[in-house]
């Protein structure tokens, strides 16, 4: 082989191995956001997803710990600008230049983050906003992708906006796929929006919620919110047959896309997911049908009626967020594949298979002392146990007392008990924090029952320690007392 043919040959693997380093392809994505008072250290996050194999990852935020701990990782990510500094990012090109260094470029070197997307707000046309965002979201697309392009990343990263899937509809009169639009109120702007993405080559990203149709709807057929459904009337629309929502769904942006202009947009699917408590219908059984479903059906490359080839997903979510808004409904708080832990809540084959192989935990979680804050069972005045109750609950999170909910099911004074634990837990298992007007108890026997359990909540470095100096302090009491009775 002639040096010249050893070099060129040189060149394309440095190439072929550069091109796997920045894109890692069709893989499995995965939303991580953080509302959760006792949070995993990031660095055990990260190690947990390289070792179930995802590739592509997206936040809500640029958190600098969450960043740190992907350096030198091959994970394709997609930070995020909150809806909160959208208006800052709109009115000011140098805000966004310094936002772009800070949390891009900075991190854009051998070694680095592998930063893809830089998602601009999160779905600020929702209707429920009102049109607060509608006016800076765009100016804000612009100044974001323009500091990128100014810095010299343009070309490897875009920047998008996901877009709730309310933002586009089939109209009444005519309700399938192929007769879908945007919203009249937002089309324009919609509009130039994407038109601002397509001159970029940046993709348009939306967030499909199957399970939100059965949740508002109790006529819904259950069956089409899955993907392995059988037990209902298949939607016609021409030629075209649909199995599910999620495929109907996706295929009315499809048709909205096409009547706008835009027949090749790229398309990715930045959230799509199930619940597993906060809801009769948010349940593992279900949650697991469902991301089994999605994973297999958005990895075959048979794509939607309208549009063939894999479909890029971002499962919603990784771990269960705690402090998250109810305000939708309580399941916001159970869409995690993971506990609040790290520990998987049921099987999932990543690869889309459907093979039930296991999900790997995170390692090394520490936890603090197996003890419980309960209802005094010798309590005798309970008057004033209602309002102790909503006080815990309103502090701490009591969304699987709800109806149709894991824990829905539990007495006036199971109801107590957990209410006050999880208050307990969520302050560090402060003694003072398990008082309630002398109506609550501290325990070390577990009070879960059945499928309702009562966490003992992860400890950072202060929390273990205090726990083990409260126990060193306790058993101090009890010998010194010993020896004043001996």
């Amino acid at each position: 082989m002639s040096q010249e043919r050893l070099v060129s040959l040189t060149f394309i693997v440095h190439v072929v191995v550069f091109m796997a380093m920045v894109s890692t392809g069709s893989g499995v994505g995965v939303n991580w956001g953080t509302l959760a008072t006792n949070q995993i250290p990031p660095r055990k996050v990260v190690r947990m997803l390289k070792e179930n194999g995802f590739t592509k990852l997206k936040l809500f935020e640029a958190d600098e710990w969450i960043l740190a701990a992907l350096m030198g990782t091959r994970i394709e990510v997609m930070v995020a600008i909150p809806n909160k500094m959208l208006e800052e990012m709109s009115q000011d090109p140098k805000a966004a230049a310094s936002w772009v260094e800070a949390n891009v470029t900075s991190y854009l070197y051998t070694g680095g983050v592998n930063i893809k997307y830089v998602a601009v707000g999160n779905e600020p046309f929702l209707e429920a906003y009102k049109g607060a965002y509608l006016h800076t979201t765009l100016p804000a697309l612009m100044n974001i992708q323009q500091a990128l392009n100014d810095q010299g990343v343009g070309g490897r990263v875009k920047a998008t906006v996901p877009l709730n899937a309310d933002i586009y509809y089939s109209p009444v009169a005519n309700p399938v796929p192929s007769a879908g639009d945007f919203r009249p109120e937002i089309r324009d702007t919609t509009i130039e929006l994407i038109q601002y993405l397509q001159v970029n080559e940046a993709p348009f990203t939306v967030n499909i919620y199957p399970f939100l149709s059965l949740y508002g709807d109790d006529y819904f057929p259950m069956d089409f919110a899955f993907f392995d459904g059988k037990n209902f009337k298949p939607l016609k629309d021409g030629d075209r047959v649909y199995t599910n929502v999620f495929d109907a769904n996706f295929d009315t942006l499809v048709a909205a896309l096409n009547r706008a202009g835009f027949p090749d947009m790229k398309i990715i699917v930045g959230e799509v997911g199930w619940p597993t408590d906060g809801d009769k219908n948010a349940n593992i059984r279900n949650a697991k049908r469902f991301n089994q479903g999605m994973l297999q059906h958005a990895l075959s490359g048979n794509g939607t009626p309208a549009r063939k080839g894999k479909i890029d997903i971002y499962l919603f979510s990784l771990i269960d967020e705690n402090a998250k808004s109810v305000e939708p409904g309580n399941f916001e708080r159970h869409w995690g594949i993971f506990e609040y832990d790290g520990k998987p809540k049921y099987e999932l084959d990543l690869s889309g298979s459907k093979k039930n192989k296991g999900l790997v935990a995170v390692d090394g979680v520490k936890y603090m002392l197996k003890r419980w804050c309960v209802l005094n069972p010798y309590a005798k005045y309970l008057d004033d146990l209602p309002e102790n109750i909503d006080y815990a609950c309103s502090l701490s999170d009591c969304t699987a007392l709800g109806y149709g909910s894991s824990c829905n099911n539990l007495s006036v004074g199971g109801n107590a008990s957990y209410a006050f634990n999880m208050y307990y837990q969520v302050n560090g298992q402060n003694s003072w924090t398990c008082d309630f007007s002398g109506l609550a108890v501290v325990i070390d026997e577990d009070p879960s029952v059945g499928d309702c359990q009562y966490p003992v909540m992860i400890a950072y470095g202060s929390s273990l320690q205090r726990g083990r100096s409260d126990l060193v302090m306790r058993i101090v009491g009890v010998l010194t007392l010993l020896m004043i009775l001996l």
